[in-house]
């Protein structure tokens, strides 16, 4: 009886430790964070303490949000009235708008009615209801794109955050935005289960998978400028829209912190020669 009962158990150990060794072999697969790759630092023209945004790449990307991102995507805080900082006429600016149908009203019966959008509008959204749009995507409502590019982003940690105040560094949403749009090509590691219905992306900061599929591929929108059509262009081109859409005044800002930093030192010289000739002839 003795030894069935320690056969039993030596069984058991083993069980148990099969079980285990399984865990473990499946935990490997699985990553312990996210993302599982970390997005490369691009190279931005809006980049450092005196960056400025190349518009003719804000156009692009204005056109690839347009004729790819807006199909799922709101940008309901942006007016069509900004899009002058992009380079486009006053004239331009209202044919882009009237392109746009929105609700508006109500009207004298108190019923609301659409009509053509116009500067002072805001980019309307293309569904009705946030509980429409996560209908229609998989259960994941699309996030709206008008803070993105400063709400995304890869924690940077220590001490590269520290760097990052002298640096200037503040592109990290745009480099998450073209790791993400150009991650999908790549197959999950042996192994790692992908839940059905979604896709896998090694970008993405909230799992290993997102219900957003491959939004865009190589000839989609067509550049009048003979800039490469590659998924990699439009994902470089729409992210710096992102940028400016999110923080239009990056460049005035900019341009008032090199002031305020100049005036500053010219103040503490000012001071210092002041206290040196007060104080010359004290006695110390």
């Amino acid at each position: 009886m003795m030894k069935i009962l320690s056969g039993l158990a030596v069984l058991g150990l083993l069980a148990a430790a099969g079980g285990a060794m399984a865990e473990e072999a499946h935990n490997a697969a699985e990553p312990t964070h996210f993302p599982i790759h970390k997005p490369a630092e691009l190279d931005w023209s809006f980049a450092g303490p005196f960056g400025v945004y190349d518009k003719g790449q804000l156009q692009r990307g204005f056109k690839v949000y347009r004729e790819v991102c807006s199909a799922c995507h709101s940008m309901k805080l942006v007016p069509f009235r900004t899009l002058e900082g992009l380079g486009y006429s006053e004239a331009q600016v209202k044919a882009i708008a009237a392109a746009y149908t929105v609700t508006d009203g109500p009207n004298a019966d108190g019923e609301m009615f659409e009509r053509p959008g116009i500067p002072s509008d805001h980019f309307p959204s293309p569904f009705p209801n946030v509980e429409a749009a996560a209908a229609a995507n998989n259960g994941a409502a699309p996030p709206d794109f008008s803070l993105l590019a400063k709400a995304r982003g890869v924690e940077r940690g220590f001490p590269t955050f520290i760097f990052d105040i002298f640096t200037q560094y503040a592109e990290n949403g745009p480099d998450y935005i073209h790791a993400l749009l150009t991650g999908y090509d790549e197959e999950p590691p042996a192994g790692m289960e992908i839940a059905e219905g979604t896709h896998y992306n090694p970008y993405f900061i909230a799992g290993k998978s997102l219900a957003m599929a491959k939004p865009i591929s190589d000839g989609q929108v067509t550049y009048e400028d003979g800039s490469p059509e590659t998924v990699d262009q439009y994902a470089r081109d729409v992210a710096a829209f992102m940028m400016w859409a999110a923080e239009p005044h990056l460049e005035d800002r900019k341009k008032t912190g090199f002031r305020v930093m100049v005036f500053l030192l010219l103040f503490a010289a000012m001071v210092y020669l002041t206290k040196r000739k007060i104080w010359a002839d004290v006695a110390h």
